[in-house]
């Protein structure tokens, strides 16, 4: 499935530099940098209006959720940001929902008054989730557009897993490694053509083919991954570079990073309306979204077949 979106209005927020020495072995991301971009982005009067993603995207996770003919005490929404997810939950599917994020300012955004279940917020590092929560705690987590921002993400998953109660649910949605290609190359374009060279400017993320396998690794059981996009059309790259500025979604890489010059911008613009323009002059814009789901092992689950034990001859059915 595949929808469109229209973004017309724009905003902007910046970053910080980092030390590059004190990096850890799975180090890609500043996330203190994250923390002050997601800060800004909720302190700003129009912050709401750069929600339209993440509201989409949340939407898409609450049908597969209630998919699942089973209804929970709590859920834990990790990385919640404002609470997209969160905000629609129903008393009769969840009775209360543990919002946990990195920014304090994005996790407090809005009021009680605008959520139908009871919440809980706890300001918190999702890469640190058992020195939040105890082991084997939750009935569910969910986790919508933030763990593109984890530097180690298998571990932070098998934290999820750890955090789970037995037959424990855990639903997540992120950007795969195709979300903004069309920035991608045109940034990658410009500057090898204008300054000779290339560095990261749209921060790297996991592509899809790898989830399913770091799900199971993680011991997550009954693994379902599956794939969409969402596309919106932008006036311009300036629009799109100034609303994910103003989503927090700005570049986060650690280690510093050569700033583009306006004229490669100005080419860089070009080029994207060249190769990717649509016919009313705006430019489209490809967030492709990995959602996964995954349940933490119980003797209860249902056990596929051992080989061999089969009574229908593969022929007959095909």
């Amino acid at each position: 499935m595949l929808r469109s979106l229209i973004r017309r209005a724009a905003v902007s927020s910046g970053s910080s530099p980092v030390n590059p020495h004190t990096l850890g072995p799975f180090q890609v991301f500043d996330r203190d940098a994250k923390r002050m971009q997601k800060d800004r982005a909720a302190l700003r009067d129009d912050s709401r209006t750069v929600d339209y993603v993440r509201e989409e995207v949340a939407d898409r996770m609450m049908e597969r959720f209630l998919d699942i003919k089973r209804s929970f005490g709590s859920i834990l929404d990790l990385g919640s940001g404002a609470g997209h997810f969160t905000k629609l939950l129903e008393p009769e599917k969840a009775r209360k929902s543990i919002m946990v994020d990195l920014s304090q300012k994005s996790l407090f955004r809005d009021p009680d008054s605008e959520f139908e279940v009871q919440v809980e917020r706890i300001h918190g590092d999702e890469e640190n989730l058992l020195q939040i929560v105890q082991p084997n705690s939750q009935e569910a987590v969910v986790s919508c557009l933030s763990l593109h921002w984890v530097n180690d993400l298998p571990g932070t998953l098998i934290q999820i897993r750890e955090a789970l109660q037995p037959d424990g649910l855990f639903l997540g949605a992120m950007f795969g490694g195709d979300t903004l290609f069309e920035l991608r190359t045109a940034l990658q374009l410009a500057e090898q053509e204008r300054e000779g060279g290339i560095s990261p400017h749209v921060s790297p993320m996991t592509q899809t083919r790898d989830m399913s396998n770091l799900m199971g690794r993680a011991g997550l059981s009954l693994l379902t991954v599956d794939i969409d996009e969402v596309k919106v059309a932008y006036p311009d790259m300036w629009a799109l570079m100034d609303d994910l500025r103003a989503m927090g979604e700005g570049n986060a890489i650690l280690g510093s990073r050569r700033a583009l010059r306006r004229d490669t911008l100005a080419a860089a613009s070009a080029i994207y309306t060249a190769l990717h323009g649509n016919e009313d002059g705006s430019v489209p814009a490809t967030f492709q979204i990995i959602y996964m789901i995954g349940w933490k092992p119980a003797p209860s689950q249902p056990k596929p077949l051992e080989r061999g034990t089969g009574k229908t001859h593969l022929g007959e059915v095909l």
